[in-house]
């Protein structure tokens, strides 16, 4: 074999390992870290809120549910962000206390930017086949603080369902009230193994053992 055909060789096999090695550090030097949660915002001042909050509430559309996740790939931190607009349930208030509420989240359409990623999640991790959905159900009245045009935050103990496993959760929830009804956001921490989920560690890309379930919900009469 003549030295061109071997330098040839030799230099294709050593693009192979290069690629192999600096694809996932391309990757993450790429890769931007996941957008902000949306959270509820102030309303314009002088605008025609909503009076009554005493009564029914349904999830409408616009709202959004999801995950956040912190991953190690090969030594960079990003942060990653999964979403869906897939969210349904309802809410009651009784003499200004939350005597109801479940929201419900289709697991399977949370989606990510990356589509392996999300086979992945979907799969491997979830197991959506088995598990499609996820619930969090407030357990027991909570007295609400007077809600207006600016956010407020109160305490709301409840049940988290993530692959058919309920653990009792606690989340910190903005609400403010709107033209339209009212909005709602909060984080709920999450500890995968009480769930027995298994954070992906590929090798070169891992996910830290806890992440958060992401709530931003419009809410009509």
């Amino acid at each position: 074999m003549s030295r061109r055909i071997w330098w040839f060789l030799g230099g294709g096999i050593a693009l192979a390992v290069v690629a192999l090695v600096a694809g996932p550090l391309v990757y993450a030097a790429l890769q931007d870290d996941a957008p902000a949660a949306r959270t509820v915002q102030s309303q314009p001042e002088g605008a025609a809120l909503t009076e009554e909050t005493d009564g029914s509430w349904t999830v409408a559309e616009g709202s959004t549910a999801g995950y956040r996740v912190d991953e190690v790939l090969n030594g960079a931190d990003v942060a990653v962000a999964g979403t869906t607009e897939q969210v349904s349930g309802s809410l009651v208030v009784a003499d200004g206390a939350l005597t109801e509420a479940e929201v419900t989240v289709d697991v399977a359409s949370i989606a990510t930017d990356n589509g392996r990623r999300d086979a992945y999640f979907r799969d491997n991790v979830m197991d959506v086949a088995a598990h499609p959905t996820a619930t969090f159900t407030v357990t027991g009245p909570v007295e609400l603080p007077e809600l207006t045009g600016t956010p407020q935050t109160v305490p709301v103990p409840g049940e988290l369902t993530l692959t058919g496993v309920t653990r009792p959760v606690e989340v910190e929830l903005s609400a403010v009230l709107t033209p339209e009804g009212a909005e709602v956001s909060g984080s709920v921490p999450v500890a995968f193994a009480d769930f027995g989920i298994e954070p992906p560690d590929l090798g070169f890309v891992r996910v830290e053992d806890a992440g958060s379930i992401e709530l931003f919900l419009v809410l009509t009469r």
